[in-house]
């Protein structure tokens, strides 16, 4: 584990990683039920206070940058309060917005989870509310969006594609992504919302568990995501799998899987995939392994979980890890 921590510690710092994909405002709304209604049989919740945070490729953003890494960000917004907002936080997390473009057509896309709870009692996600982007996504923005793509290339160490499906990874785009990480010989990371098949032949992909079900459509092994990790082109495939750990398999290797690390009850979920994504791709850009980094990767992974809200893990909180579970390991060994 040595090797793991000093190259969190002293070679994730200044790693240039373009995230380009869909960005999302992660806004959570916190209540205090007050009274039941008299005019239909329903809580009434007293609005106390809304946070509101990066999530989708805009979250990946911010757990590079909470690495030392320096994350540029490509995607859109609209030029709207939320967009505002999730801007807003974007530079106070040490993400530029240098490459981002905003446009009065349109909407930024917003989630909005209800936290709803008596006076001093914890907080409950009730309900989710989304405000999606229906505008069409102009030839122009697009072409604003591959030349930002271009421009940050240049000098990048690794490419995330960050696919939610609202429409900022069209294929133009990705074969610009692949295109220079071919060039550069910089890894090109995907993670895409049940369209993992629109990305072949990149360097590795992050999908959950669920979403490579549905592309198989039959049993989910070690051996049929071996097959499709060879029919897509990758190097490798490193799927998630919840409180059951990962899942890596590479080209003329072994399948591995990956204990989960801390509680098999997580506290929240929210953007824990950007969070894997983020930490694999300064690993494979540090010239960490696929295995190693994909063991960085799920110790976030176990960070972030158990924070509330969308959230990202620091330097100091992944190093400690690293360096607890070698701890147990070795004291397991021996008694």
């Amino acid at each position: 584990m040595q090797n793991l921590t000093e190259t969190v510690q002293n070679r994730f710092p200044g790693k240039r990683v373009v995230i380009v994909g869909d960005l999302v405002a992660d806004q959570f709304l916190h209540g205090t039920i007050a009274r039941v209604s008299r005019e239909a049989p329903v809580f009434i919740l007293r609005h106390d206070e809304t946070d509101t945070r990066a999530g989708g490729a805009a979250n990946a953003a911010v757990n590079v940058a909470s690495l030392g890494g320096d994350p540029i960000l490509i995607g859109l917004t609209g030029l709207d309060v939320n967009g505002e907002l999730l801007l807003k936080t974007l530079n106070g997390s040490n993400v530029s917005c240098d490459h981002i473009v905003s446009d009065k057509t349109l909407r930024t896309t917003t989630k909005v989870r209800v936290l709803a709870g008596q006076f001093y009692a914890p907080r409950q996600q009730v309900i989710r509310i989304d405000y999606e982007n229906q505008a069409e996504v102009t030839a122009e923005l697009r072409e604003k969006l591959r030349t930002n793509l271009t421009a940050a290339g240049e000098d990048a160490d690794a490419i995330i594609v960050s696919d939610y499906n609202y429409g900022v990874a069209d294929p133009e785009l990705v074969d610009l992504a692949r295109s220079i990480s071919k060039e550069m010989n910089i890894p090109l990371v995907i993670d895409s919302r049940f369209r993992l098949t629109d990305f072949p032949n990149a360097t590795t992909a992050t999908p959950n568990q669920e979403e490579v079900e549905q592309i198989l459509g039959k049993s989910f092994t070690p051996e049929n995501c071996a097959k499709l990790r060879e029919d897509l082109g990758f190097e490798s495939l490193l799927v998630t799998c919840g409180n059951k750990g990962m899942l890596l398999v590479e080209k003329d290797k072994a399948p591995i899987r990956i204990d989960a690390i801390g509680s098999a009850e997580p506290i929240d979920v929210t953007g824990a995939g950007d969070t894997v994504i983020a930490v694999y791709a300064l690993g494979l850009a540090s010239g960490l392994s696929f295995a190693e980094a994909a063991n960085a990767a799920n110790h976030a992974g176990g960070i972030v979980v158990m924070k509330k809200g969308t959230a990202s893990a620091s330097t100091v909180e992944l190093v400690e890890s690293i360096k607890s579970s070698s701890m147990f390991r070795t004291s397991d060994s021996t008694s």
